[in-house]
């Protein structure tokens, strides 16, 4: 699930959450003010009386005086950081929680058909909610150079850095020293990094073709239909995924004031029980890896039209759940608020315990496939990516989620510029 997305991608103050990491906006800087239209006189006009040489110099020391005062307030205005929006960072924060809570019910599947229930809900739409937020929050997103860093210090960077990480950690927790490493083949959570490099990279080409929306949705299904495609860059979840960042890109800030509004979140409560009732019934017919959106349909040994069939229905239900899980969300500040800035962490971090949890054999432990060992297993889950997202582990992380790195980029001249002055 963001970095941008989840975390930066998804947040207002600046771009990122969820996955969760998510996923920040990403605002048009304002242009420099013009000195002969900002409501002054220009230079020269106003008196008919003949210029003399000290004239001249006066209104050059005062164009000159009215530049560096423009300089310094189109500096600050920069600098003056946008607030952040509480309803998207409730949405982060509750997403990521939802995300490890359905990697710990995955070992539950075969044995509760409960489990199995509540896995297929969330997976249904938890991270198409994550990268709706994403593509909503890189709307501004451009290739003007500092976009472009903060795309390679808050994406490119920690996608490196966790998929290196993630394959030393499965060398020596999972005894398999020949694991390699591939940048080219994320595995487990860093596929959402990767995804999110790419569709950023094209939000400019989503802005000007007349229905994006339609066209993502023909790549996704051509996507499902062409088991060729193989596993380099999880090009199928990019492909599958990504008519949910061209909503996002489409969306506009009264299109979530539509769906929180009070007879929408009574109307979501039937809604998503329905779709719980519908799981149940499905958990024991349906293969669950359709909503990884990882694999074309003749590599789940269905026939290639159900490709199309299946894309269409389930991004029809994740956007509906969506939309059920966005009404409830709350708008104002609450405990876990703050939380909601640090969901790559908790997204990206978890996945060690997860995949720990697998190679070390705790779920073999009888008791945790009894119902109380799988509320306890839920509440664990939702404590630690909780601790996870908070202060004290994103500073001390900071370095790899949210490098700097400015010793890589060449100086921006027009910025030293304004700073000198």
């Amino acid at each position: 699930m963001s970095h941008d997305t989840l975390n930066r991608t998804a947040t207002p103050a600046r771009p990122e959450t969820g996955g969760a990491t998510a996923t920040a906006t990403m605002a048009p800087a304002a242009p420099a003010p013009d000195v002969a239209t900002s409501g002054r006189p220009a230079p020269g006009t106003g008196s008919p009386a003949k210029p003399s040489g000290h004239a001249n110099s006066h209104a050059q020391t005062g164009t000159k005086t009215d530049a560096k005062a423009d300089a310094k307030s189109d500096a600050k205005a920069d600098a003056k950081a946008k607030p952040r929006d509480a309803f998207f960072d409730n949405a982060k924060y509750l997403a990521i929680v939802l995300v490890a809570m359905g990697h710990s019910w995955e070992p539950l599947r075969d044995g509760s058909r409960t489990a199995a229930a509540l896995y297929i809900t969330v997976y249904a739409f938890h991270m198409p909610a994550f990268i709706i937020i994403s593509g909503y929050f890189s709307r501004s997103f451009d290739m003007r150079k500092d976009r472009l860093q903060r795309l390679i210090t808050g994406v490119a960077v920690p996608y490196i850095l966790f998929e290196v990480a993630y394959t030393l950690f499965k060398k020596w927790a999972d005894d398999d020293p020949g694991y390699p490493i591939s940048l080219t083949d994320p595995w487990y959570l860093t596929w959402f990094l990767l995804a999110l490099f790419v569709w950023r990279l094209t939000t400019p080409l989503w802005k000007i073709v007349r229905w994006p929306v339609p066209l993502a949705l023909s790549i996704a299904v051509l996507a499902s239909l062409s088991p060729d495609i193989g596993d380099d860059m999880d090009l199928q979840r990019v492909l599958q995924f990504l008519p949910f960042f061209v909503i996002g890109l489409s969306l506009r800030p009264e299109h979530f004031k539509l769906v929180r509004r009070k007879k929408a979140r009574i109307l979501a409560v039937p809604v998503f029980a329905a779709a719980l009732v519908f799981a149940y019934w499905a958990a024991p017919r349906m293969n669950a890896a359709w909503f990884y959106h990882r694999d074309a349909a003749q590599e789940l040994a269905a026939p290639w039209w159900s490709g199309a069939v299946m894309t269409l229905a389930m991004f029809g239900c994740s956007l509906v759940l969506v939309a059920c899980f966005f009404a409830w969300i709350p708008g104002r500040t609450m405990w876990c608020t703050a939380l909601g800035a640090g969901t790559l962490y908790g997204y990206l971090l978890h996945g060690f315990l997860a995949k720990g949890s697998r190679f070390w054999d705790w779920y073999d432990n009888p008791w945790m496939h009894t119902p109380w060992g799988a509320v306890l297993l839920t509440l664990i889950a939702g404590t630690v990516v909780t601790l996870l997202c908070t202060p004290p582990i994103q500073r001390t992380f900071r370095w790899a989620m949210e490098p700097k790195m400015t010793w890589a980029f060449k100086k921006d001249p027009v910025g030293m510029a304004r700073t000198r002055t």
